[in-house]
């Protein structure tokens, strides 16, 4: 096996790895925090874990085992009806994932700029209705390339997927199908995220700057303040202004670099496919499964709610396996010290007389 495909599977199980573990975490959070689930966009955040979890259990190890089967065995992978099945199931879920981040980007745009109506304006049933369109579109593009048998293995990626111009009906309305499914999926998510993020953006500076003015207003007015005070409050005026910046720059950041090399790729392949590497085919698609990964950490894992959450979960899990390792130890000491319990109720019960408490009813 070539160096770069012990890297491209390395890449790929530590990816698989992460993205079980990371989206059954936020699921987990979910599912034990009602302050969570009372919010309407955590409905997107909810779809959006779904498809990551689908994702890392059929099409993740599908392509793991295209990387490391042999001719023969790529022969049965590449003609059996789960790899058709997992085409359908890329195209689907890369798509809804796509317009699920979409979604997001509007809600927080919404929040933003309308916070005080934002409650009236997006509600559950909107959300719910945002996701219907997503499933839609994102079906009627799926079950096209299946109908028309466009789905397979596909040796570039090493995995069950769109597969080229050379599937079968392929041409001119195979190169119609890509261009529309990349445009109103990719480009269109992420028009939509700059727009909104960008609006989000230049909102947030605004309330920095309304702000910045009363808090230089009010330390001119405290003439008597200690200078490493005033030092701290312009610190964290620089830190408000970083972190917005930063949360846009993850948003949009991490959607480009996933999902810009394969979509590229897709792009290249249609006009010239003998000039592509494989290496570099499997290494976007890597990338693509990499935004399962870290969607967790980008939307949910780092919110205040679900790193509280998770901390709540962590120190029940820890209490009870206290008590577990302990009940054993107590169990045999009960055993081998049959009147100990009475020895310490009989303590007790003098600690209290000593103590001025009530006696009993037979004293």
């Amino acid at each position: 096996m070539h160096a770069a495909d012990v890297a491209c599977v390395a890449l790929l199980l530590a990816i698989i790895a992460v993205s079980l573990l990371s989206n059954l975490l936020v699921l987990i959070c979910f599912v034990n925090n009602p302050e969570i689930r009372k919010h309407a966009p955590a409905l997107f955040i909810l779809n959006l874990t779904f498809c990551n979890l689908l994702q890392s259990v059929s099409n993740m190890p599908l392509t793991l085992a295209g990387l490391l089967a042999t001719d023969r065995q790529l022969q049965q992978h590449r003609a059996g009806v789960l790899c058709q099945t997992v085409g359908f199931l890329d195209t689907f879920l890369t798509t809804n994932s796509m317009l699920t981040m979409a979604a997001l980007s509007i809600d927080r745009w919404v929040a933003v700029v309308f916070p005080l109506s934002y409650h009236s304006k997006v509600r559950h049933r909107d959300a719910v209705a945002a996701l219907g369109y997503t499933w839609a579109h994102s079906l009627c593009f799926s079950a096209a390339a299946s109908c028309r048998s466009w789905v397979g293995y596909h040796h570039l990626y090493a995995s069950c997927t769109l597969r080229g111009n050379k599937a079968k009906g392929g041409g001119l309305h195979y190169t119609v199908f890509t261009v529309a499914l990349h445009a109103l999926s990719f480009l269109l998510a992420l028009v939509a995220m700059c727009v909104t993020y960008l609006k989000v953006l230049r909102v947030a500076r605004l309330h920095c700057k309304r702000i910045d003015v009363i808090t230089m207003q009010t330390l001119l007015l405290l003439v008597d303040i200690h200078p490493s005070v005033r030092q701290k409050c312009l610190d964290e005026q620089k830190q408000r202004r970083q972190r917005s910046i930063n949360k846009i720059s993850t948003f949009i950041g991490t959607f480009v670099i996933c999902f810009t090399p394969y979509v590229v790729t897709r792009m290249v392949e249609l006009f010239s496919p003998d000039h592509i590497n494989a290496h570099w085919g499997m290494f976007s698609k890597c990338l693509v499964y990499s935004k399962a990964a870290s969607d967790p950490f980008v939307y949910s894992l780092l919110r205040h709610q679900y790193r509280k959450t998770c901390g709540l979960l962590a120190r029940k899990i820890f209490v009870r396996s206290r008590r577990d390792s302990f009940s054993p130890a107590l169990k045999a000491n009960a055993r081998r010290n049959p009147n100990s319990q009475n020895t310490n109720n009989a303590t007790t019960n003098e600690h209290v007389h000593g103590l001025g408490g009530k006696p009993s009813l037979g004293h």
